[in-house]
């Protein structure tokens, strides 16, 4: 047997370390309940047995993400699907990689004891939005759904203080809340809300939370490898949602409340339990909607929006 030397056995124990692709991660928002697989991943080693060292940052700018990886500056981000859609029409060399969150989680908030019992009752009141354009035409087919038009009602920029603007009674209802944070905001404020569900209320299902790359440059062996450890961290969030819980909340002071708490437990369920799987009639459906509510002058093939990457 050939005497192997000092130099190379230190050249393999280390090469697992060197091999390690860097990976820059963008998340939609501050760290939240929503991005639980990717904290977990981090946490458990799930990236680093995938052989990836994934850098996550959270943006100053919530708009930000897709756009810095169109501009090829990281290699994903956390993004909407409702906003992928309008982002491809603008030209940005996106498409969806993977989902995180499976579910629509934006819902029309209302007082839970106010006036407003049905969608309908809106007519000739104040709803407040951050984010127009899809916001807009989400709202416009809720009302379409009970026989009320945009027309019936009047929009105010709430500028993201969703809850603050309807408990101090500046609008009557909210569209774009998250059913996971606004309604647990406001029962521990001792206002209860009320939502109502979009995708209950005429709207097509889709992905809320989803993996954006940039379709030129994309390494799509590494976003399988990075797609495989959110969803190893996805079954040990359900299969132990208490102990994933406490390590989550670990990682920063400020996620050590009640609201992120409450949060957490009604995001487990809606975390995509197959993070690479394509549900294209899910994509047709909404690029449909958009079209025909105009914001969007064409119609793109799925294979333009989405793509799983383990059929690659």
């Amino acid at each position: 047997m050939k005497n192997i030397s000092f130099a190379t056995v230190l050249f393999f124990w280390a090469s697992p370390v060197l091999a390690q692709d860097q990976v820059t991660l963008l998340l939609g928002w501050f760290v939240n309940p929503d991005h639980g697989p990717v904290i977990i991943a981090q946490e458990k080693g799930y990236f680093a047995e995938q052989d990836l060292d994934v850098e996550i940052i959270a943006p100053a700018d919530p708009s930000a993400p897709p756009k810095m990886v169109a501009a090829g500056k990281a290699d994903l981000a956390i993004s909407y699907q409702p906003q992928l859609h309008l982002q491809i029409h603008e030209g940005l060399p996106l498409q969806r990689v993977g989902t995180l969150v499976a579910t629509p989680l934006s819902c029309l908030l209302v007082l839970a004891d106010g006036p407003v019992k049905t969608p309908a009752d809106l007519k000739g009141r104040k709803v407040g939005f951050s984010v127009g354009g899809v916001e807009e035409a989400v709202l416009g087919q809720v009302l379409k759904t009970h026989g009320v038009s945009l027309d019936d009602i009047e929009l105010i920029n709430v500028n993201w203080s969703m809850s603050p603007a309807l408990m101090s009674g500046q609008v009557d209802a909210v569209i774009g809340a998250f059913r996971n944070f606004e309604l647990n905001q406001m029962d521990i404020a001792g206002v209860p809300g009320r939502c109502f569900y979009v995708e209950e209320e005429g709207l097509p299902p889709y992905d809320e939370l989803i993996y954006v790359a940039n379709t030129d440059t994309m390494d799509v062996d590494m976003i399988r490898r990075f797609l495989a450890a959110t969803e190893k961290a996805t079954q040990y969030i359900v299969n132990h949602p208490t102990e994933s819980w406490v390590i989550f909340a670990s990682t920063a002071p400020e996620l050590q409340d009640e609201l992120n708490k409450r949060a957490w437990g009604d995001t487990v369920p809606r975390f995509a339990l197959r993070p690479a799987a394509l549900d294209a009639g899910r994509y047709a459906s909404f690029e449909a909607f958009l079209h025909d509510a105009g914001l969007i002058p064409t119609l793109n093939p799925v294979s333009d929006i989405a793509i799983d990457v383990t059929a690659q």
